[in-house]
């Protein structure tokens, strides 16, 4: 049963964010793009927090300290990668920095080569894809929940490579089969990933406990910042706003399930 939910999550998720995101891009602006960001932060937050880490200890029989360790780790090999990264793009006395979620949009300012864009959209969903099935293959309910929260924090960064894309000179057609074919990544990491973890049981809570830290280090490293950078009163109740609409947006659809 887990494997037909990973399969119709992960080809249907990753349509019907490619969807939404092409829809928000006509009227896409800097406030709606800023909105979705903020939204995803919570989202990330609370599943990670309420849903996948409980689950994770759960998994594990209660291995408290392993999860959290496992947890530790995965935020601190992010931050090394992410530190690898930006020693390789740095250039001089300039240093762009450079992330998982947040490479496509930075480089709607910093670069046309579309082709770039999409190899780092096909790596992403492939991560995307393996982090839904291990929820899935500990409940059917945490792995809602988790392609939920990766469809929205997802929404900013299609948006981003619809933009790159057009800017590079491809048609809005070329655009729009360069991020289908994108999307098929995340079905292939989720077929992946259900093989290999089936087998190996034992592998599922840290799989987990992996996935929370890359959602919570994504949330607090990647898009916060950028929500920092608007300090305006008004702007700032905004986010605020819509963090908490996006954790209650979990916390509910949590209470309704259990």
């Amino acid at each position: 049963m887990a494997l037909y939910w990973i399969i119709a999550v992960s080809f249907a998720g990753g349509l019907t964010s490619l969807l939404l995101a092409s829809i928000i891009f006509k009227n896409a602006n800097a406030a709606l793009t800023n909105s979705m960001v903020s939204l995803a932060v919570g989202t990330l937050l609370a599943a990670s927090f309420l849903e996948i880490i409980p689950h994770a200890m759960e998994a594990s029989q209660n291995n408290f300290h392993g999860i959290s360790f496992a947890v530790l780790i995965g935020i601190l090999i992010l931050f090394i990668l992410e530190k690898l990264l930006i020693w390789r793009h740095c250039h001089g006395s300039h240093c762009h920095k450079h992330s998982e979620c947040e490479v496509e949009s930075k480089e709607i300012k910093t670069n046309s080569n579309g082709g770039m864009v999409v190899i780092g959209d096909l790596f992403h969903n492939f991560v995307d894809g393996i982090l839904i099935a291990s929820a899935f293959l500990v409940d059917i309910k945490l792995g809602l929940i988790t392609a939920l929260s990766m469809m929205l924090h997802c929404l900013p960064q299609e948006m981003s490579i619809f933009s790159v894309l057009l800017h590079s000179g491809l048609s809005k057609f070329k655009a729009y089969m360069w991020n289908v074919a994108s999307s098929f990544a995340t079905l292939f990491g989720g077929l992946l990933s259900y093989y290999i973890l089936s087998i190996m049981e034992n592998l599922v809570p840290y799989v987990l406990a992996i996935a929370a830290s890359s959602m919570i280090y994504v949330a607090i490293s990647d898009l916060i910042p950028n929500l920092h950078e608007k300090t305006d009163t008004k702007d700032s109740i905004k986010q605020i706003s819509l963090i908490l609409l996006g954790v209650a947006l979990i916390y509910f659809i949590h209470a309704s399930i259990h």
